[in-house]
């Protein structure tokens, strides 16, 4: 199954497409025997298909990679794709010298998957509450999704958990991380699905991803998609102050500030929904109160996106997003975002080293999770007072 990735961003632009190989027999026929042990094992605690699809899914992706160095040296490669592949390496290189990330063989190969995403993640939340249903998978402990690597079978997953009277979202992963799991078979590749982001873009998904390597706790999901974004955040405007050029930090500024813009108005609706849903619904009248007070949030979203919309000059970029909000939508985004000023407000206590950040965060990981989780909100209140 996908193990983690980024929410996308709605404005990023279509990945670049070139023809792809695929490897031996021989290897094929060994991880194939691999993964029908894995799954064989994994059947008698969970849905064997829906293992299969993941493990067989992931197995195509490794096979259609190939080295960085094959698509640089192949005449065949497009110019521009050439220029993109060339870029991530000198990325995945200051990733390690710069940031203190894994220097393994993620990312030094490429795989064009011929669609729009590797994988499409499911998120279901009930009708008054943003906490995200659950599964619970094997090594990787409990998580808010269930990916899939065929939009259609997502999306059929989706329907099934509507007639539970869940609200559910869809949306396409462009990158994930096996945790490093699967360094040994050439790890995670770089895919036609970001590598033509614009380049800050483009950095923040190769840090995110890597910084998965360096940590990942088992069933919390917040404190892991937090602590990568806090690492893509801090190394992607590394890159771009020391590697971009003017043109590239100009037109970053303008996609992160309008990125910016919008998690704000998300946050401020998942604090007014939360503040909602807090309240008794024991009687039919309750309930109904909690219905239209639910439906004038949503409103007011909607509202207050067109009148930033109209200040970015009509900007579209979020218009898709907008439209399906629900309470799976924003609860996921609460993952990526909650606890991201604590991780931030960390790196510079200490000292903005990050051998001295990581082992802060190794500390927070050995916590109870009722207790880490209130150790970084903490941050974040002296944060806040202290900039107060």
């Amino acid at each position: 199954m996908p193990f983690s990735g980024p929410l996308p961003d709605p404005s990023a632009p279509p990945g670049a497409s070139c023809r792809a190989s695929i490897r031996g027999r021989g290897w094929r026929a060994g991880v194939y025997g691999l993964l029908a042990l894995a799954v064989l094992a994994l059947g008698a605690c969970a849905d064997t298909r829906y293992y299969w699809q993941s493990l067989s899914g992931h197995l195509q992706l490794m096979q259609s990679a190939r080295p960085i160095t094959q698509w640089l040296e192949d005449a065949q490669t497009p110019a521009q794709l050439k220029q993109r592949l060339a870029l991530t390496q000198r990325m995945r290189s200051f990733a390690v010298t710069e940031l203190d990330l894994p220097d393994n063989p993620s990312y030094r190969r490429y795989a064009d998957l011929k669609r729009r995403a590797v994988v499409w993640n499911v998120v279901a939340a009930p009708e008054f509450s943003l906490t995200l249903k659950t599964w619970c998978f094997p090594l990787l402990g409990c998580v808010g999704y269930r990916g899939y690597f065929s939009e259609a079978d997502a999306r059929q997953e989706a329907s099934e958990l509507k007639t539970q009277g869940l609200e559910v979202s869809v949306y396409g992963v462009p990158a994930y991380s096996t945790l490093g799991w699967m360094n040994w078979a050439g790890g995670d590749p770089l895919l036609n699905t970001f590598v033509a982001y614009p380049e800050g873009e483009l950095a923040r998904i190769i840090f995110h991803e890597l910084a998965h390597q360096v940590l990942y706790v088992q069933g919390d999901t917040m404190f892991n998609e937090s602590f990568a974004t806090a690492v893509e955040k801090l190394g992607g405007a590394m890159w771009l102050s020391k590697y971009g050029s003017a043109q590239a930090r100009g037109d970053y500024a303008d996609f992160d500030a309008r990125r910016r813009k919008f998690r704000a108005l998300e946050r401020v609706t998942r604090d007014c929904l939360s503040e909602i849903y807090r309240q008794p619904e024991t009687t039919p009248t309750e309930r109904l109160a909690k219905v239209q007070q639910k439906a004038a949030a949503m409103q007011e979203f909607r509202d207050s996106y067109r009148q930033i919309k109209e200040a970015w000059g009509g900007y579209a970029g979020y218009d898709q997003r907008v439209a399906n909000a629900n309470n799976a939508g924003f609860g996921a985004q609460a993952a990526y975002d909650e606890l991201v000023p604590a991780f931030e407000a960390l790196f510079e206590r200490e000292g903005r080293s990050w051998p001295a950040f990581y082992d802060a965060v190794r500390r927070l990981a050995e916590m109870p999770r009722p207790e880490r989780t209130q150790a970084l909100k903490q941050i974040i209140r002296t944060m806040e007072k202290h900039s107060g």
